[in-house]
């Protein structure tokens, strides 16, 4: 997983609430088990027609949000469904950050086991870096996972908060396969130990 330290983008604005995972990543995309390729199927249904022809006006079709990664949407952002392809689909196309005023449980969880930061902010706040993005795109935000602040650099950040195990995890690129393996050499012993213990078990 690649480490989140900070990051200066393009902010995409996608003022709705209650996107739920088959919005972000329609059922028919979800036949691979690879995290690759995803970013094709991401808000299919919203950048195209039921015949397949591209949606222009959709913002991610538009530059410069065709190269943005950072999301700025409504509330409760990834309900629905508990698929794990949602934030796959959603890294694959380059987005490493998303604001939002809430997130379903699944998906924030699922985002900081991808390496993707969700950040929690106050109504007001979201309202202020959406207007931004729709405003003002040649401006990047800036994130800083360290000071957990989010802005326009030289103007005052808004801060967000997060739970200290998983700005570490995301500082340190550290999934749940590598926090794992952190524990290898205890790992080992104890199963050394318990070959020793019961050798009946591995004859």
């Amino acid at each position: 997983m690649h480490p989140f330290t900070a990051l200066t983008a393009v902010a995409a604005p996608l003022p709705i609430d209650n996107v739920d995972t088959d919005m972000i990543i329609p059922k028919q995309f979800l036949k691979t088990i690879k995290r690759t390729g995803l970013k094709e199927g991401l808000f299919y249904e919203m950048r195209y027609t039921p015949e397949g022809a591209r949606i222009d006006d959709f913002v991610l079709h538009q530059p410069p949000y065709d190269h943005a990664q950072i999301l700025v949407s409504g509330a409760n952002f990834g309900c629905g469904s508990s698929r794990e392809h949602a934030p796959w689909a959603l890294l694959d196309f380059g987005i490493r950050c998303i604001v939002a005023q809430s997130f379903a449980d699944i998906f924030f969880n699922n985002c900081f086991k991808n390496g993707m930061l969700p950040i929690v902010l106050p109504k007001e706040e979201v309202d202020a870096l959406m207007s931004h993005a729709q405003t003002r795109p040649q401006m990047p935000l800036h994130v800083d996972l360290q000071r957990q602040e989010i802005g326009i650099r030289e103007q005052s950040p808004f801060h967000f908060e997060i739970e200290p195990f998983r700005k570490q995890c995301l500082l340190n690129g550290l999934d749940d396969i590598a926090l794992t393996l952190r524990q290898e050499d205890a790992i080992v012993a104890y199963e050394n130990y318990h070959r020793e213990q019961l050798p009946w078990l591995y004859a």
